[in-house]
């Protein structure tokens, strides 16, 4: 890495959102959400004859604590607990049939396991969760509706795997982090390579045609060496999309990442560099880079959305399909209409008590004004496809607040006739979360007062 480039690091690695909503939570206005003005905002976001939506299933547990994670996750051993919150979900998801009825008959684009670790529950309780829900909804005429799921190699077999493809997942995403031991043992996840390896052709071999792997850059002893090897075996199971994301160190939220010392992670520059081996290997063997820290074989559904401009970004992450609404069921998980945000109880305890008294849960949300759905238009425009165009009031302000970055060739301005595009270039890709600050009204008004975000870099 040149001299310039870590100066630039060093200069603009400074706290920023990672976007997958605006306003972002911290700026969140709860006030006027309740769990009935939620419902009214989603009965209307529903009214409309073509709207197409996403459905979100959050499953917190986990039978032991990574410590790079920051998902809201129950740690226990205990898989009694299965089929309570399976109920409870159920529940849920009755309550919003019964409250809007029209959810059925609306197109859905995608549905998504998250958690947590989706597969804590056994192949059949798998069967069991989903059964109802995806009895109860219609998808896209003429083409497979995506179905995804977020799966622990550790703890997910063969038998997971099947039961998956018996109703209709044709996409896993794998928790990979590092293929280093010594990485794995500072995070708590000692994960052999031939776990992954395993996993990943008995995915293949019953049908899957998308598999991804989650690897994070940042995290304790990491080093240049270290991510050649986890390339190199990347690379050899060749898997079809690739999420390399940056290790948010937040430890003031997170108190679990205080069980490694901060002189063990790489920082700045340091840290950067990890990214461009990564980034370097996978470009050498066909992986298009597609929007902030993802990549894509030109097979993969994600590629395609890139390429035709469908590329769509929300609290899923980067996903092939733009939907008005994102629906999401369980403890904590998160919500959005074009006009309102929700966020479900977080606490686990509590969430099942009020699923067991028939009352939606409501832990906190924002109502979007105009600006807000304005600024979150044009923040999704720069985080998937890199560029924006400006109206023409935007112009001086974006001059003048993007100076530097502007000076420093990261992004610049396009014209075509009468319109004026903001532009990330191709060195400014590093720093796209720092260019969506521009956008950032909220923030600009009101920079936080205490430690919030993670650095940009």
């Amino acid at each position: 890495m040149s001299v310039e480039t870590r100066k630039l690091i060093e200069k603009y690695d400074i706290p920023a959102p990672r976007y997958t909503s605006y306003p972002t939570v911290p700026y969140w206005d709860s006030s006027g959400v309740t769990s009935e003005k939620w419902i009214e905002e989603l009965r209307h976001a529903f009214s409309k004859d073509d709207v197409r939506w996403s459905l979100y299933l959050h499953i917190p547990f986990c039978e032991s604590l990574c410590t790079f994670c920051g998902c809201n996750t129950s740690i226990t051993k205990n898989h009694t607990r299965e089929d309570p919150y399976i109920e409870a979900i159920h529940r849920e998801w009755d309550l919003y049939l019964k409250a809007i009825p029209e959810i059925g008959e609306r197109i859905l684009e995608e549905i998504h396991l998250g958690g947590g670790t989706p597969t804590f529950l056994s192949p059949d309780n798998l069967k069991k969760l989903l059964g109802p829900i995806l009895a109860k909804i219609k998808g896209p005429e003429g083409v497979v509706m995506e179905r995804s799921i977020e799966v622990d190699p550790r703890r997910t077999n063969e038998a997971h795997l099947k039961a998956l493809r018996e109703v209709g997942f044709t996409r896993v995403s794998m928790g990979v982090q590092d293929f280093d031991p010594e990485v794995q043992r500072l995070v708590n996840r000692i994960q052999p390579i031939e776990i992954t390896e395993n996993l990943t052709r008995a995915a293949r071999g019953l049908g899957f045609h998308s598999v991804n792997y989650d690897l994070i850059y940042g995290l304790p002893k990491q080093s240049p060496e270290s991510m050649l090897r986890t390339m190199k075996e990347t690379l050899r199971l060749r898997p079809d999309r690739i999420a390399l994301y940056s290790y948010a160190h937040v430890p003031w939220i997170k108190p679990v990442q205080r069980l490694f010392t901060e002189a063990d992670l790489p920082t700045g520059a340091d840290k950067r560099v990890l990214y461009e081996i990564a980034r370097e290997a996978l470009l050498g063997e066909g992986y298009a880079e597609i929007g902030m820290d993802h990549f894509a074989l030109p097979t993969d559904s994600l590629y395609t959305a890139s390429q035709g401009g469908k590329l769509h970004r929300n609290f899923m992450g980067y996903t092939s399909h733009r939907t008005e609404i994102l629906l999401g069921l369980g403890v904590s998980a998160i919500s959005e209409t074009p006009g309102c945000f929700h966020q479900n109880e977080k606490a686990l305890p509590a969430f099942e008590k009020m699923m067991e008294a028939g009352k939606i849960t409501t832990h906190r949300g924002h109502l979007l004004n105009s600006p807000d759905r304005e600024n979150r238009e044009q923040i999704l425009r720069l985080m998937t496809t890199l560029e924006v165009e400006l109206k023409t009031s935007q112009l001086p302000d974006a001059t003048e607040f993007l100076a530097e970055m502007i000076g420093d060739g990261l992004v610049d301005f396009r014209k075509d006739g009468a319109r004026t595009f903001l532009r990330v270039t191709e060195a400014g890709r590093p720093f796209l979360r720092n260019a969506c600050l521009f956008f950032d009204q909220r923030l600009r008004e009101k920079a936080p007062q205490t430690r919030i975000f993670s650095k940009s870099i």
